[in-house]
């Protein structure tokens, strides 16, 4: 059987171009190299608990078209994300950074008085922040950063934050407010109410679907199908022919406990350099489970190679110079196209890569 078009990865990106596809009369046929669809969005029960596979996973946005589009598949549970951060000095600290931090760190009420604190400890700059360093300091002033960001962003990446992009800090919200919710300048957040993996399997109905499939292994797959979508990394695609771009793994420890709550909140930032893990989550907040047993999954960065899963791409200059050149070689061809975080090289957050696949469905179907 001939496709029009093979989507090599069950994510975001290629599930939700599958869907457009479909729905607009083309057939698809979805591969993905794990056992399971979802890509990092996976959720498993556990316990009668969702776990979140590979990370915490909060869908926010301010876009109705993405939002309605998602909700076709899924009810969703209002989520409202509050973490909170141990410090370098071992001290909790409110997320994201608003009067709740501020107040902690330097006991002021007043937004007018935070500012010139901040405004106070950040360095005259006679050009644009250049690294991760300068960006953070330009937003919170020195304290904060030498508390809640540099020894975290360390553990992280792996990297000075001075070898940083200032791009990988500028999400970060910051507010004069006393608003607690992480994404609290986005209209809708939420997470499914039955986990990620029921979501997907209603947006991939219908769908032809082979999972344990790699599509580098099997030669049969690159004439299956007139037109390829290609979520891997653009540099695995093309055999790594121009070199590697770097990437950030992660690694994952679940435990499962006898009693009903781990912690106070789903995330806890762990910033000190005494632990080796960045963050715990504990799942059962996501969707406000009440039950005896809980379940938390401490999360470590790690280096990445050829044999670990790609989560983070290092957007350093370097690393931009050599993506633009596997851009320009995929241009080549009309017949192959790339998307979502490692398509892309792209550190984008869900709603983003939804929104990237609508843009490519709208562009070629």
């Amino acid at each position: 059987m001939k496709y029009d078009f093979l989507i090599v990865g069950a994510g975001w990106f290629g599930s939700t171009f599958a869907r457009l596809a479909t729905d607009a009369g083309k057939r698809c046929l979805v591969i993905d190299k794990r056992n399971h669809i979802a890509g990092n969005a996976y959720t498993q029960k556990q316990h009668g608990i969702d776990v979140h596979v590979y990370g915490p996973h909060m869908f926010h946005t301010n876009n109705d078209r993405i939002w309605n589009f998602v909700n076709q598949f899924s009810n969703f549970i209002p989520y409202k994300h509050t973490p909170i951060a141990y410090g370098s000095d071992l001290k909790i600290y409110p997320l994201p950074f608003t009067m709740n931090t501020f107040q902690k760190m330097w006991n002021v009420s007043d937004p007018e008085e935070a500012k010139r604190i901040i405004e106070s400890q950040k360095p005259t700059l006679n050009h644009k922040p250049k690294n991760l360093e300068e960006q953070a300091i330009q937003m919170v002033g020195t304290d904060l950063y030498e508390l809640l960001i540099r020894d975290y962003t360390r553990k992280q990446w792996n990297r000075d934050p001075k070898d940083l992009p200032a791009s990988i800090i500028s999400r970060l919200p910051v507010r004069f407010d006393w608003e607690t919710d992480y994404f609290g300048n986005d209209r809708y957040c939420g997470v499914p109410t039955n986990g990620y993996t029921e979501l997907f399997e209603n947006l991939l109905k219908g769908i032809d679907i082979r999972l344990n499939v790699d599509y580098h292994d099997d030669d049969s797959l690159k004439t299956i199908a007139n037109k390829i979508v290609y979520t891997g990394g653009i540099d695995r695609f093309y055999d790594y022919c121009y070199g590697e771009l770097e990437y950030r793994s992660l690694r994952f420890e679940t435990e499962i406990w006898n009693f009903p709550k781990y912690q106070s909140t789903a995330i806890i930032n762990h910033c000190n350099m005494d632990v080796a893990y960045t963050r715990v989550m504990e799942h059962k907040h996501f969707t406000n489970i009440e039950s005896d047993i809980t379940i938390i999954t401490k999360e470590y960065p790690q280096d990445w190679n050829r044999n670990r899963e790609p989560y983070y791409p290092i957007g350093s200059e370097k690393n931009k110079i050599l993506y633009a050149r596997y851009y320009d070689l995929s241009k080549q061809t009309n017949d192959v196209f790339f998307g979502g975080r490692l398509g892309e090289y792209q550190y984008y957050d869900m709603h983003q890569v939804v929104g990237s696949a609508m843009k490519l469905a709208k562009s070629i179907l």
